[in-house]
């Protein structure tokens, strides 16, 4: 996100995006508050769009819910869809991303309720262990602030890396104080992280780019976030104002029912964790 041309292009294809959604969505006046028709949420493909449609063959019925999921693969329309009425929820972000995103774009989204942790990981096709990494290796981040930082945070836990005294949600490679392997960094969109594993030395990946990869995060990564204290949580979100909607109150509670832990659990054995 700290490349002017990516961020050109990322607020293009957002707005692009999003006009077509306008376009041939639910064609909402995003001023009113229509609590009618099918609740629309915007969510990632893996693992997020898989637990909605969880609840929306198995859970919503029966709670009276008319549930519709629109997937996107990337982190920026579904909050602006989210904004402009577009959509009426999404789920995808964590709160540190969201807190960022609402701070750089003017953006309104709140969260609703957090459902649930993936564990961001280090992968590689190249080496079997963190440790076996040679010096100069180079390991690609994702480019989005919170995700970059976290990363960072992810390979100073794990003695790869250390930090500067205060390193934050922010931090960039230009915070680190110590890298004793000579690492170097290759900043690139979080979707893309997953398919610059042949291109690098590894990567790190969040997990739901890695399920959608085919990798398992619980066994697959040569190092893994730990869940405990974990502030990244993914929660159900909308614009601020509309956390009342009975629809979205009746999704909250869906998704954070002993149902949908079971089929966290079971579906995706510790690579993505229940947070309720």
């Amino acid at each position: 996100m700290r490349n002017s041309t990516k961020i050109t292009t990322a607020v293009l294809a957002a707005g692009a995006l999003t006009f077509g959604l306008t376009a041939c969505g639910s064609g909402k006046d995003s001023g009113a508050a229509d609590h009618s028709g099918p609740l629309i949420v915007a969510a990632s493909p893996t693992p997020h769009a898989e637990i909605l449609n969880f609840v929306k063959k198995n859970l919503a019925k029966k709670a009276g819910l008319d549930l519709e999921v629109k997937e996107f693969q990337d982190y920026i329309v579904p909050n602006t869809a989210t904004e402009d009425g577009s959509v009426d929820a999404n789920y995808f972000q964590n709160q540190p991303y969201l807190d960022d995103f609402n701070k750089k774009r003017g953006t309104h989204i709140v969260p609703v309720v957090t459902v649930h942790l993936e564990p961001l990981g280090l992968y590689s096709h190249k080496v079997k262990s963190a440790d076996a990494l040679k010096s100069g290796a180079t390991v690609a981040v994702p480019n989005d602030a919170v995700n970059e930082a976290r990363a960072l945070k992810l390979l100073a836990a794990n003695g790869l890396i250390t930090l500067k005294a205060g390193a934050g949600t922010e931090a960039t490679p230009q915070d680190i104080a110590k890298n004793p392997k000579g690492l170097k960094f290759k900043e690139v969109e979080a979707a893309q992280t997953a398919r610059s594993l042949d291109d690098v030395d590894a990567s790190v990946v969040n997990g739901n780019y890695a399920l959608s990869a085919g990798l398992k995060p619980a066994t697959d990564a040569l190092v893994l976030e730990s869940a405990k204290n974990n502030p990244y949580g993914n929660f159900l979100a909308v614009k601020k104002g509309n956390e009342k909607d009975p629809r979205v109150k009746k999704l909250a509670k869906l998704l954070t029912s002993t149902e949908v832990k079971k089929f966290i659990e079971d579906k995706y054995d510790g690579s993505v964790i229940p947070s309720f």
